[in-house]
């Protein structure tokens, strides 16, 4: 931790060797406590499940995450400028449907790709739109958009599965490069770039000042309606892309796919430190969050654990994750 981190945890009270112990203590806490969550209980599942340690099940426990991955690294700058975004799962099963049936119309899949990265842009830009212009609040946003976008991707299809006569579609989903899915090699590389977006990147410091303190970034000259539309832009491609590659790796387009994505997404997210007040997040907490889940979920499937049991410690796990969260931020207040 650096002095001037010690100091900011220090605050008001008195610069004391104790008092800087403390800090620091604290600060080691923050940075690799949740790190180490993950070491030990990836360590205990290894001894403890069978074949949790082998290379097929870390290979479709990567695969398991992608989606999620994918679209937490974009969630990560919505809940860092203090917004939600719940239209995501909807946005997933429309932007499978649309590619689907726009491949099958056209015969390539390259316009239905194209096509449904343009849905799923056009769904971001009104959510980010309608809350950054109209002042409309995030939460009451998306839930509207998530209904509306679920009902579009059943009526487009008919409540039916759309399958693709096109073959070339299932290579998004089912090729390998270098021994991994080319959907895990996607989710690395969104890490990577959203990684240098919110740490090099001046759309990055803006994002995280709009979330500490938006009335003070927009004195600062910073255009906050602007940086919260282009958030939800890309936070609605990138739900796209997710869908495309979700849509190809189960061979159709499901108008019910992405059922409960949101929750996961976001819970990711908190588990993986980002602030629900905003102002805080770092895309190494993002890939662990996200880790954490898959890890436990995979292992839960390996033991044969009932799905009823499942959502049972889902929820529990996203609890702990805002208590966590709360106490974080009462700490740092002090």
């Amino acid at each position: 931790m650096t002095e001037s981190n010690a100091a900011a945890a220090i605050g008001a009270t008195p610069d004391t060797p104790a008092v800087r112990r403390r800090a620091m203590f604290w600060q080691m806490v923050d940075d690799y406590s949740l790190i180490l969550i993950f070491v030990v209980l990836f360590a205990v599942l290894s001894l403890t499940v069978q074949y949790f340690f082998s290379w097929d099940n870390m290979v479709g426990l990567l695969l398991s995450v992608s989606q999620i991955g994918m679209v937490s690294c974009t969630m990560m700058f919505c809940l860092a400028s203090r917004d939600f975004d719940l239209s995501v799962g909807s946005t997933v099963a429309f932007a499978g449907v649309f590619c689907a049936i726009v491949a099958n119309a056209t015969g390539s899949v390259a316009v239905g790709v194209i096509a449904a990265l343009i849905a799923g842009g056009l769904v971001g830009f009104v959510n980010g739109a309608v809350i950054a212009k109209l002042k409309i609040n995030a939460l009451i946003t998306t839930l509207a958009t998530m209904e509306i976008v679920r009902g579009l991707a059943f009526i487009s299809s008919q409540g039916q599965a759309v399958g693709v006569t096109n073959d070339a579609f299932f290579t998004l989903g089912s090729a390998s490069l270098a021994g991994l899915p080319v959907p895990v090699w996607v989710t690395l590389a969104c890490f990577a770039v959203f990684g240098v977006l919110l740490n090099k990147t001046i759309y990055g410091r803006n994002t995280l000042a709009i979330g500490g303190n938006p009335d003070a970034a927009r004195l600062a000259g910073v255009s906050v309606d602007r940086v919260r539309i282009a958030i939800f832009l890309i936070q609605g491609l990138v739900a796209a892309l997710a869908g495309i590659i979700l849509a190809s790796r189960m061979t159709s387009g499901q108008p019910n796919a992405g059922e409960g994505f949101e929750l996961n997404v976001i819970s990711a997210c908190v588990l993986g430190g980002v602030s629900l007040m905003g102002g805080r997040a770092t895309i190494s907490g993002v890939i662990v969050g996200v880790l954490i889940m898959g890890t436990v979920q995979n292992a839960m499937s390996l033991m044969n654990i009932d799905a009823f049991y499942q959502y049972l410690v889902r929820g529990t796990i996203l609890l702990i994750a805002v208590l966590v969260d709360q106490l974080k931020n009462r700490r740092q207040a002090r």
